[in-house]
């Protein structure tokens, strides 16, 4: 599984952690949770490099409570990553933008 994308999603984590539980150098609980939760559904995910964005993938992998915290996360962490993490932003949204481009081509055939 693509390394930088568990990287990126690690780092959004942490962004909402430290912001709204005070949380500087360590996760909290639910937090370190829902990380542990991210990573094992990254690595389980059946489109492999290929896979698509969470948001439209038709396979819905996660449980419905963890989707809604990990959209919570991402909602608070998504905008902020441009000015946190500019170069690793960059690169998510250029890879982000190839296998959306790749998943649409094979749905087409």
């Amino acid at each position: 599984m693509n390394e930088s994308e568990k990287k990126v999603v690690t780092i959004m984590i942490h962004m909402y952690c430290r912001s709204k539980h005070g949380k500087k150098d360590a996760l909290c609980y639910n937090c370190n949770e829902l990380r542990t939760y991210a990573l094992s559904r990254l690595e389980q995910c059946p489109y492999g490099e290929d896979k698509p964005t969470c948001n439209t993938c038709p396979i819905h992998c996660y449980k419905s409570d963890m989707r809604a915290r990990i959209k919570k996360v991402m909602r608070f962490s998504g905008p902020r990553m441009l000015f946190v993490h500019p170069i690793a932003t960059l690169r998510h949204f250029q890879k982000e933008h190839k296998r959306k481009r790749l998943f649409n081509r094979k749905e087409q055939q």
